[in-house]
């Protein structure tokens, strides 16, 4: 190459505009920062066992956070058995036989995303998950008379124990897959702002969640994901979850 075509070229890169810098990067791109500053997404069950998971009844997260040590050490003894006698893993999915205290997180949690699959084993179950402590995404049988009157028929994944009808009490659109199938839902909480979505279709569109302990009064900043259960086998897996900061 002669000397004035060097020049030339080399006139030509020092003006590339900025927005085309990242084209001459060893791999033709670079990274932003909103993608490097994304949460990471952390795995809540490793298919093997109940680790990082304790047992939990159904209790104001206020008020567990709020006991005396020696009474909650004591307390959490008694779940953890009644745990044992309930949950286990099988074939890289958590089982619960429809009875026993509610599978809690070991971490509290504030603003966060979580994933999960689930599925109803049989007939007229009734499921859930909690936010914070708080109940809850609903999860039921749609086909199920008896709970027709609360709203079964409308399908799962909405606020049911919020009391405005307008604020995601009932799902947006029905979205269950049938009994004995998996399902999947994506959840948002921000604040006390709930998205859900139940097999890619929103359910629930940031609507607040009233809490269920003190009606009226704010939740609390943080607390566990619990997985709620009674009625029937329930089985849950791929469950992860992010932290929002």
């Amino acid at each position: 190459m002669s000397a004035a075509k060097t020049l030339v070229l080399g006139m030509m890169l020092m003006i590339v505009p900025p927005c085309l810098t990242g084209l001459f990067s060893p791999l033709g791109w670079a990274p932003s920062a909103a993608t490097a500053a994304e949460p990471e997404w952390v795995v809540l069950f490793n298919g093997k066992d109940l680790q990082g998971w304790r047992g939990q009844g159904m209790v104001n997260p206020l008020e567990w956070q709020a006991m005396d040590p020696a009474q909650r050490a004591a307390a959490q003894k008694s779940a953890n058995a009644d745990k044992m006698q309930h949950w286990k893993v099988e074939n890289d999915e958590i089982v619960n036989d429809g009875h026993g205290v509610y599978l809690t997180t070991e971490k509290d949690y504030g603003d966060f995303e979580l994933e999960l699959e689930w599925k109803m084993m049989a007939a007229g179950g009734d499921s859930g998950i909690y936010l914070r402590g708080y109940p809850q995404v609903q999860i039921w049988d749609p086909g199920n008379a008896n709970e027709r009157t609360n709203g079964a028929d409308k399908g799962s994944g909405a606020l049911w124990n919020n009391s405005d009808v307008q604020n995601g009490k009932f799902p947006l659109v029905k979205a269950d897959n049938p009994i004995g199938e998996w399902n999947t839902m994506r959840i948002k909480m921000t604040g006390e702002h709930v998205t859900v979505y139940l097999n890619d279709k929103l359910v629930v569109d940031n609507a607040t969640m009233d809490n269920y302990y003190e009606r009226g009064k704010p939740l609390a900043k943080t607390g566990p994901i619990q997985l709620q259960t009674h009625g029937s086998e329930m089985r849950f897996r791929n469950i992860r979850i992010r932290e929002l900061k």
